[in-house]
């Protein structure tokens, strides 16, 4: 009979939450400011693999992922969604029962779960902000 081997237990190591180089490469993500950054690691973090364009993330849920005041929370959001790294899917408004319903987004630099590609707009900001040179 041969060598039986100690099965170890492996302990669960938990999700991680993958940034790619070319994404921190970016001008975008470079000129940006901590707080924005913290949010998209924040959505990041709630993509499972297969749910992109069906992220929930409130404005309440995100200032307490944050440890920041909820009104200070709109402003990253509208900060990544002008520097193209996320899109809103589905706005928030109020369910069928009067019960509020979270806004829904999307990754840009993923592809979404209905088969569109990935938009990676954030590539394209550095370009568009600069003045294009004039001709003499």
């Amino acid at each position: 009979m041969g060598k039986q081997y100690k099965r170890h237990k492996r302990g669960d190591a938990g999700s991680f939450v993958q940034l790619p180089e070319w994404l921190q490469a970016s001008e975008a993500w470079a000129k940006m400011k901590p707080g924005p950054r913290t949010l998209y690691i924040e959505l990041k973090r709630r993509f499972k693999g297969s749910n992109n364009g069906a992220i929930y993330l409130s404005h309440r849920d995100a200032a307490k992922a944050l440890n920041v005041h909820r009104n200070t929370v709109g402003g990253y959001f509208l900060e990544l969604e002008q520097r193209g790294f996320i899109r809103l899917t589905v706005a928030p408004h109020l369910g069928p029962s009067g019960i509020g319903e979270a806004s829904v987004w999307a990754l840009e630099e993923l592809p979404t779960q209905d088969g569109k590609p990935a938009g990676k707009t954030f590539m394209q900001w550095g370009r568009k902000n600069k003045n294009p040179a004039q001709k003499l």
